[in-house]
């Protein structure tokens, strides 16, 4: 039997800490997947479920996008996977009764944690202006709601629609080419927050904003870095990938300030020796101090430069651009301001040199550690120059990779969720629908919120997510949303977006990954894009959580039919009974999907065509690889503050908490701590186990306080510290973003630590 949910929120005052683990996964892994599956979803529904996860018949795991392997296990699921399955097939219920009993200024009280396991929405929603808490609505009044909030708009553009990362390519191809037709470029999603840099970085410098390695290379690698990524937490799959790597010889550099579980040993859970013994993973680790990695690939490249032979120069000369600017700027990177930088000893950088120049074949990953910098898209630019100098571009077993989070963020991208569409694109849309898209930019998620905040902005969607506590500035961030005339939520589940809301506000419950999907024309199927560019199928087996479920291209295009009505010649009630008509349209128009249907019925699907890798061609203005020579920046922090990055607990995915623990960094029964370096504790006067509130500086001079987090002393990088978020994103200031990205610079907020009242 599943349990109930928690009728009040668990005290969280008195965080236990323990040492941090050295190994990732192995039995207690389990035991904690099925502990939490069962608590959810029961036995047998355990067992139905999670059997399908991933697998080429059954549903692609709603949390991260880290690519399958072509053959499976029968288990194909990580530890966090399988908690974002219990979440979703869970068989609690948020039925009208719930909202009658809990006001929305009760459920703004409540935890995220509290909110989540409530369970799954079962009815339409809406909060009429005034009223204190939601009633049960039908689909066609929601429908006429949002109908007549956007009718009453000045301009197209006051409206803002939102996509999380777990939309289906269907939904999403749909999404956009209705706000589109509607009028409007604003469509922020959650890679705003997370890998914008990337994209601007890798677009700039190969010609496409996407990793350029499959499975097989990391496979195929002599030496993998893996930069600025916690993947025994955020992507576990991942580790089975680095375990495969090393057994066939690579050799594994980890740049973190963080040591994480899972890159010193993962102790495999599919093979009785990993569950003994496990794989030590990484070789040599870079505690790196915040923001250093540019100037740590910058030396690099000039030690590879300064090695005779070392670089590969016909590639450079058939291939590259701007080889001479950047060689020079390469040439006068500075050792000491590079340790001051990092915060690494020369000896580190010197073994480092060694392990790249004994290697043939260099892949570099990343994640957020890399994305959230002021100066990010810069240092991801240095990663390209090294990959560059070496040929380690568009040969097997090397490239670029960087590490997507929610399971089709990559694959929404693709399908136009984006403020800055291509001309390209806009003009296939207008060749296909018949429509004039608009041309003008809209508003990534920094814009979105000061539109808001300043009354630009009147209506706002979200296609998934819990977007107000993903963002950053919590503060300005709900004060932002609670101008809005109308604000709307697509979701499975409840969380605090639903709680902050405009003067109306609706919760539009959709369908699961796990759930059947019936339409006019049968069961359908969705598709996805995993963080590798591979694109399969996704088919939902449980019945759905209630009967008054909306698939989400079901809502998009009754939606459509309600606002755009006779004017509109797309044929919105087509691709609401079969979604192989909305694949049919993507194939004309998008690149890369000729023959949609028909390739997507492999059941291992297929590779999107990417020209770097595929053939060694560069799209980008050059019509070459572009070498870059930016200023090497990094964090100084003013005396007695320390630089502060924002993560996740590994009880978490994302702004979902499925518990209170964070098994591997050794915390228990809470989330408000801080993990701060001995050494700096000592100096700053900060006892283990005492209560400070985070106090975040700004060159605007407001204050931001997060109050009463709980010292724990940490073997963090020097001068570091750390704290989870959505907790701590009311210290990240809205105007504080990465340049050209715009994405949150979350890694590097300068703090300080004052003593708190709850001490």
């Amino acid at each position: 039997m599943a349990s109930k949910p928690p009728a009040s929120d668990p005290v969280q005052d008195a965080p236990q800490v323990a040492a941090p683990q050295h190994h990732a996964a192995g039995l207690p892994a389990v035991r904690h997947s099925l502990k939490i599956a069962r608590e959810q979803m029961g036995v047998k529904r355990t067992a139905l479920t999670l059997l399908r996860v991933n697998q080429k018949d059954g549903f692609d795991c709603p949390g991260c996008a880290w690519p399958e392997p072509e053959h499976r296990h029968a288990a194909e699921f990580c530890e966090n996977g399988a908690k974002a399955v219990a979440e979703e097939a869970t068989l609690r219920r948020v039925t009208p009764e719930f909202f009658a009993a809990h006001p929305v200024a009760d459920l703004a009280t409540r935890s995220g944690y509290w909110l989540g396991q409530q369970g799954r929405l079962t009815h339409p929603m809406f909060l009429a202006e005034g009223a204190d808490r939601y009633e049960p609505v039908t689909w066609e009044r929601a429908f006429d709601i949002i109908g007549d909030e956007l009718a009453a708009l000045d301009s197209p553009d006051e409206a803002v629609f939102y996509t999380s990362g777990r939309t289906s390519n269907e939904a999403a191809f749909l999404y956009q080419l209705f706000a589109r037709e509607f009028g409007t470029n604003n469509l922020p999603d959650c890679s705003n927050m997370c890998h914008e840099s990337s994209g601007s970085a890798l677009t700039e410098t190969i010609g496409i904003g996407k990793g350029s390695v499959l499975l097989e290379d990391l496979y195929k690698a002599d030496l993998i870095i893996v930069a600025g990524q916690n993947p025994g937490t955020n992507h576990p799959r991942m580790l089975s990938a680095l375990e495969k790597a090393k057994s066939g010889g690579a050799k594994i550099i980890s740049v973190n300030p963080l040591p994480e579980a899972g890159l010193e040993k993962f102790k495999n859970p599919q093979t009785p020796k990993g569950l003994t013994k496990g794989a030590f993973l990484t070789d040599l680790f870079l505690q790196i101090r915040l923001g250093g990695d540019q100037a740590l690939f910058r030396l690099l490249n000039k030690l590879i430069l300064d090695t005779e032979g070392a670089t590969d120069d016909a590639f450079i000369a058939e291939h590259t651009h701007g080889y001479e600017e950047f060689a020079a700027a390469a040439r006068a990177a500075d050792w000491d301001e590079t340790l001051k930088a990092t915060g690494l000893s020369r000896a580190d950088i010197e073994r480092t040199l060694e392990m790249v120049l004994a290697a043939k074949r260099t892949v570099v990953c990343w994640a957020m550690g890399l994305t959230q910098h002021k100066h990010s898209v810069p240092t991801i630019r240095e990663v390209v120059n090294f990959l560059l100098l070496r040929g380690n571009i568009g040969r097997p077993g090397a490239g670029v990779c960087p590490v997507r989070g929610h399971s089709n963020v990559q694959g929404d991208r693709t399908m136009g969720i984006f403020e800055r569409p291509a001309p390209a694109f806009l003009d296939a849309l207008e060749k296909e629908f018949g429509f004039a898209p608009p041309r003008e930019h809209g508003f990534d998620v920094v814009r979105a919120i000061r539109a808001l905040r300043d009354g630009d902005a009147q209506v706002f969607f979200a296609m998934g997510g819990n977007f107000v506590s993903a963002s950053p500035d919590t503060d300005v961030t709900e004060a932002a949303m609670r101008r809005a005339r109308l604000t709307v939520h697509v979701s499975t589940k409840l969380n605090r977006s639903h709680a902050v809301t405009g003067a109306r506000a609706l919760i539009l419950p959709t369908l699961g990954r796990t759930e059947r999907d019936l339409q006019g024309g049968g069961e359908q199927f969705v598709t996805v894009e995993d963080s590798m560019g591979m694109v399969h199928a996704s088919r939902g087996r449980l019945e759905p959580a209630s009967r008054h479920l909306l698939s989400e291209p079901a809502i998009v295009a009754r939606l459509a039919r309600r606002v755009l009505g006779a004017a509109s010649a797309t044929p919105w009630e087509e691709f609401e009974k079969d979604y192989a008509t909305i694949r049919d349209r993507i194939a004309r128009v998008i690149p890369g999907f000729e023959d949609f249907n028909a390739r997507v019925a492999d059941p291992s699907g297929f590779a999107l065509p990417h020209a770097p890798r595929d053939e060694r061609r560069f799209p980008t203005t050059t019509g070459k690889a572009n070498f870059t020579a930016a200023p090497v920046e990094y964090p100084h922090l003013p005396e007695g503050r320390l630089l502060l990055q924002t993560l996740r607990s590994h009880d978490q995915y994302n702004t979902t908490i499925y518990g209170l623990d964070d098994r591997y960094r050794g915390i228990r029964n809470g989330r408000r701590v801080v993990l701060v370096n001995a050494e700096d504790a000592k100096e700053l006067s900060l006892a283990e186990g005492a209560y400070v509130d985070l106090v975040s500086e700004w060159s605007d001079g407001v204050e931001r306080r997060a109050p009463g987090f709980r010292v724990v002393h940490y073997p963090t990088a020097r001068g570091c510290a750390a704290a989870y978020y959505p907790e701590t994103n009311v210290l990240v200031p809205l105007d504080a973003t990465a340049d050209t990205s715009n994405t949150p610079a979350s890694k590097s907020v300068v703090v300080r630590l004052e003593q708190s009242s709850t001490d």
